[in-house]
């Protein structure tokens, strides 16, 4: 069943139009806690993340809840994934956290953890939906939530993200740059790699409430690569604006993306006897991540785009490791959802174990140029029964074969058709791209 407000990672658009408004939002509050209260007790847990219209928004979520009889447990700015840790040990009905992730300050969002710390199922979402369309009644006075402060929620996080490696694990001698993006993982990140020893040169930590994401972080890792050289680092840590992303960079300034630092994880895990399973990667994962996984004699499937059907994968499979090319990684056997700063860590103690550096623990994966040509298009046509395109597409993919790849897939969020392609011969993927975006304009018009 479609949704009506709820997208594949929340509630997110503009701040100031609908439903990005105070008005909505409010009734939002309200409708989870009459939802979400019902069965899991009276508790949830508000984080956010360090765009300025967080604190208008939690202030709604605020008079929400209490009008539904929740009381509130108020965490300041905190990364996604710590909201979803806290939900779990403070024993909450929901977490709730306010943020936009990876977009600019003047775009905010609204998204929901269980009592579990996973994200809330389709059915709990759509009780939501409808409860949203029924009038607000404020419960009675003697029965309004409260709203308290979490005042260590910080340390909570920190001393939990440290304990996600082998207790043996010292950074002492590591230089390591951290770029929290002026986003939520200003303050924690820093922190978790000093306290583990290492030397730690911070960027990205200014926060005014508009410039998240702006010129730092993982969607933007130039000025983590300048700061690693200058400084001469062992390595450099970018996560996003809401801390569930990463990218890394070694000590040559070449970035690190998701499919290489999903290899690098799983590599240690089967090295130290710890591999379960197999890992879930994206339809856009790397095809030499696939072929590294293979090498390995690690099971490996592809789930559609988006964390959240990375984790609807790992599910159904029972695995542990997944994620996608853009940083969003996921470690089920270290916490229940993606998080950049644990992600980083499995990384670091990788190197300190194996004693390499991390520009040596990518080389057994070889990537494959990729290319992605994107077609603009007046109204949504269905790709799959249009013969055309259908023909062009196994014509590519008989011409490259086991060596190559080919994916054409609509853009959930423009008018937009993306044709993929990736192989081992970049004159030839950059030949068949661009004959199959032609044969799509043309099999358009």
């Amino acid at each position: 069943m479609a949704r009506k407000y709820f997208g594949t990672d929340g509630i997110r658009g503009r701040v100031g139009q609908f439903p990005i408004t105070p008005e909505f939002v409010m009734k939002l509050g309200w409708a989870a806690g009459k939802v979400l209260a019902c069965s899991n007790g009276r508790k949830v847990v508000i984080g956010k993340d360090t765009r300025i219209s967080g604190y208008m928004f939690e202030s709604a979520l605020e008079a929400g809840l209490s009008a539904a009889g929740v009381e509130i447990l108020l965490l300041g700015p905190m990364p996604t994934p710590a909201i979803a840790y806290l939900t779990r040990t403070l024993h909450a009905c929901a977490g709730i956290v306010i943020s936009a992730s990876h977009n600019p300050y003047y775009d905010n969002g609204i998204k929901f953890f269980s009592a579990d710390g996973t994200k809330l199922a389709d059915e709990v979402e759509h009780a939501i939906e409808d409860m949203i369309d029924q009038e607000l009644v404020c419960t009675d006075p003697a029965e309004l939530g409260k709203a308290v402060r979490i005042s260590d929620a910080e340390g909570r996080y920190i001393e939990f993200c440290k304990s996600t490696i082998p207790y043996a694990t010292r950074l002492k001698g590591m230089k390591i740059v951290v770029d929290g993006a002026h986003g939520a993982t200003y303050k924690v990140a820093p922190c978790v790699f000093r306290e583990l020893g290492a030397e730690v040169i911070s960027i990205g930590v200014e926060p005014n409430g508009l410039n998240i994401n702006e010129g730092f972080g993982s969607t933007s890792p130039e000025a983590l690569q300048a700061a690693v050289l200058k400084h001469q680092a062992d390595a450099g840590v970018a996560l996003d604006g809401d801390g569930d992303r990463l990218i890394m960079v070694d000590h040559t300034g070449s970035i690190i993306d998701g499919d290489e630092l999903l290899y690098i994880i799983a590599m240690e895990r089967k090295g130290s006897g710890h591999m379960t399973g197999g890992v879930v990667g994206t339809v856009m994962s790397n095809l030499g991540f696939e072929h590294a996984m293979m090498s390995a004699d690690i099971p490996f499937k592809r789930a559609a785009v988006g964390d959240r059907y990375v984790m609807e994968m790992l599910q159904q499979e029972n695995w542990l490791l997944g994620g996608e090319s853009s940083g969003h990684i996921i470690c089920l056997d270290r916490t229940t959802t993606g998080d950049g700063l644990i992600s980083a860590l499995q990384v670091i103690a990788a190197m300190q174990h194996s004693g390499k550096p991390l520009a040596e623990l990518r080389v057994g994966m070889s990537k494959y140029p990729q290319t992605m040509v994107n077609v603009k298009i007046s109204q949504r046509i269905d790709i799959t029964a249009n013969q055309p395109i259908q023909r062009a597409v196994k014509d590519a993919e008989q011409r490259l074969g086991s060596r190559g790849r080919v994916l054409l897939r609509p853009s959930g969020t423009e008018p937009l058709i993306r044709v993929m392609v990736e192989g081992q011969d970049e004159h030839q993927v950059l030949l068949v791209a661009n004959e199959l975006a032609d044969v799509v304009r043309t099999s358009i018009l």
